[in-house]
């Protein structure tokens, strides 16, 4: 079965309905600015590589973190 390779941009990133949306990370319950969601290889299983789906988030303060993209929701605060 072949794998469907994702549309990235020129930066390896992914398309994302929130990017510039601020999310919550809801492993650690900080919230920031969606900056960029990326295929990232993660490690190897058999001789095949392993790849994860991350989200780079960035608060207020211009630190940047990433998760799981499955672990992000759209922050509901004003």
């Amino acid at each position: 079965m072949a794998t469907r390779t994702p549309m990235v941009d020129s930066f390896g990133h992914l398309p994302h309905p929130w990017i510039d949306k601020t999310v919550r990370d809801i492993a650690c319950g900080q919230t920031g600015r969606l900056m960029a969601v990326v295929h990232e290889q993660t490690g190897f299983a058999s001789g095949a590589p392993l790849t994860a789906r991350l989200a780079y988030i960035r608060d207020a303060k211009g630190v940047e973190w990433s998760t799981a993209v499955s672990n992000i929701e759209l922050d509901g605060t004003p």
